[in-house]
């Protein structure tokens, strides 16, 4: 049957891929009308992104999915290993952050299948298939898109906001002439991803061996992959078939033994886009960025640019915000995105390094460097990994004598509430503004005017208490600390803080001190709030 698409939407979302599906599902989670769409009717099977870190997991967190929904498989520990030098570096991955393990391999399919089954229960959320973006334009107060369904009939859909989700090839970026500049990799490498293997890992290995590097890695579902590059003068035809394949896992147990699920030929790239958005229209993902696969944080990208990206959209959507604030999307991402591109150049010069002698030199360098106990605490505690912390954006600039740092991501951890019910703080704090007070009552400070206007901005006022502080008073949502992540780890007795509701710390200062951390946030963020006096002039950054 033709289609019967919405004629207005507040959010556009074109891909419905991971990080597409992300974003529709953040949006209509908080009431925001939007219509996702994909070229393609059905799941892409065959699997691409295999891994995820603690990040990513607690994004999908945000997005209703949990530990529960799709299979994963923690990785303890990532190996690299020289054919001369043995294994000259490790990363240690085992355990927990965030409340959530610090590295897990996933089938992508069944995460689509997840986030498509959570969409399809929002009822501010459509979900439409075989639909090929037209063209794109826009007015002084909306977005016109023009769609084209399987069937052949047309259909014009306006929309406040666009996000372009659809990956490297992007449709969306091209219509609105963004360049996509950086490096492509001259190596092509073979992916092969296979099930039932006789000797499985259990871990993440890189085989940096400059005549064939491999990486190799455990999956769900009985799986694992293999990526072997490619020499001069191999084809792609020769590579991809049977014979070749064969011999090339047969130190693995042998194709006979194996399900081959895929095998293909791809070339890597390090891009990004000049600006992640243009007027209404915002890329996300692949769109926006590439990240070579050395250190698994292609998804993982995409996934932190759906989680900046949706607050904002719906806050000035629902009037809570001013449009102002959609600026900092590109502040906040571009810098961090660059910074793991820079990741995973370093780690692709360890992994396929050009000749022998520069193989030794190198893996020799990194075996010797972790013979220094705090280098080899750096490197293998991912010390080396790029912060997700803004220096420009929406936060308040300063710092204070804690371990709170505004523009980065608040800590998360166990808390237990009066009913007894056990959570992840997240989840306590839910998906709006708070203001957080620690070991008091921070909402005590706040006079009606201030109060009554955080909570029209989608504010909530809440505690957190150390472990058995039973506190008396009812006016606030009280959290006790289970596993001592806050208390006195990152802030003391009597301390608050504004938290966004993609949980990066927006202000803090002593509670006493609330009204004025409230009324100075409420200001940055543009809140239609005219019965709050302005107790200070703040003005956001240029982009």
């Amino acid at each position: 049957m033709p289609l019967a698409l919405p004629s207005h939407v507040d959010v556009l979302v074109v891909g419905c891929g991971p990080v597409g599906a992300t974003v529709a599902n953040l949006l209509a989670r908080d009431g925001v009308r939007v219509l996702v769409i994909d070229k393609a009717t059905e799941i892409f099977m065959a699997p691409r992104a295999i891994a995820l870190d603690n990040e990513a997991l607690r994004i999908l967190q945000f997005a209703g999915v949990t530990d529960a929904d799709f299979e994963t498989i923690a990785i303890p520990h990532v190996r690299m290993r020289s054919p001369w030098l043995g294994e000259f570096g490790r990363v240690n991955t085992l355990g927990s952050a965030d409340g959530h393990p610090k590295l897990v391999t996933f089938y992508q399919p069944d995460l689509e299948r997840c986030l498509r089954a959570q969409l399809a229960a929002k009822n501010a959320a459509r979900m439409a298939l075989g639909l090929t973006l037209i063209s794109l334009e826009e007015t002084h107060a909306q977005a016109i898109a023009l769609l084209d369904d399987e069937f052949g009939q047309r259909h014009r859909v306006s929309a406040r906001y666009v996000v372009g989700a659809d990956g490297a090839s992007s449709v969306v970026r091209q219509m609105i002439g963004q360049e996509f500049k950086g490096k492509t990799f001259p190596e092509d490498w073979l992916i092969v991803d296979a099930r039932h293997v006789r000797r499985p890992i259990d871990h993440v290995e890189f085989i940096c061996d400059h005549r064939r590097p491999t990486p190799h890695m455990v999956a769900p579902g009985a799986r694992e992959r293999w990526e072997f590059m490619l020499r001069p003068g191999e084809t792609r035809s020769e590579m991809e078939s049977d014979a070749r394949v064969r011999e090339l896992l047969a130190p693995w147990g042998g194709l006979d033994e194996m399900l081959i699920e895929r095998k293909a030929v791809y070339r890597f790239h390090a891009r990004t886009v000049k600006a992640f958005s243009k007027g209404r229209v915002f890329l996300a993902g692949d769109a926006a960025h590439i990240t070579p696969p050395f250190v698994g944080q292609g998804l993982v990208a995409g996934l932190r640019d759906a989680v900046n990206l949706c607050w904002k959209l719906t806050w000035v959507v629902q009037g809570r915000a001013s449009t102002r604030i959609l600026d900092t999307y590109d502040q906040e991402r571009r810098p961090h995105v660059k910074a793991m591109i820079g990741l995973a150049k370093f780690m692709g010069k360890l992994v396929m390094p050009r000749n022998a002698v520069i193989a030794l030199l190198t893996h020799g360098l990194m075996r010797l460097v972790r013979l220094v106990p705090p280098l080899r605490a750096h490197f293998d505690e991912l010390g080396i990994k790029p912060k997700n912390v803004f220096r420009r954006g929406l936060f308040i600039k300063g710092a204070a004598r804690t371990r709170l740092v505004r523009g980065a991501v608040l800590p998360q951890g166990w808390v237990r509430g009066r009913d007894a019910a056990i959570c992840l703080s997240d989840d306590a704090l839910g998906t709006g503004l708070t203001l957080i007070g620690f070991g008091i009552d921070a909402g005590i400070a706040l006079d009606t005017n201030t109060r009554a206007a955080f909570i029209n901005a989608g504010g909530s006022v809440i505690q957190i208490v150390h472990r058995g502080q039973h506190l008396h008073r009812a006016e606030s949502g009280c959290w006790e600390d289970l596993d001592g992540t806050f208390m006195p780890r990152v802030a003391p007795f009597g301390w608050a803080a504004v938290v966004r509701p993609d949980k990066t710390i927006l202000h803090d200062g002593p509670a006493s001190e609330s009204m004025r951390l409230v009324r100075e946030s409420l200001q940055l963020l543009g809140s239609p709030a005219q019965a709050l006096a302005p107790s200070v002039q703040i003005v956001l950054p240029s982009a």
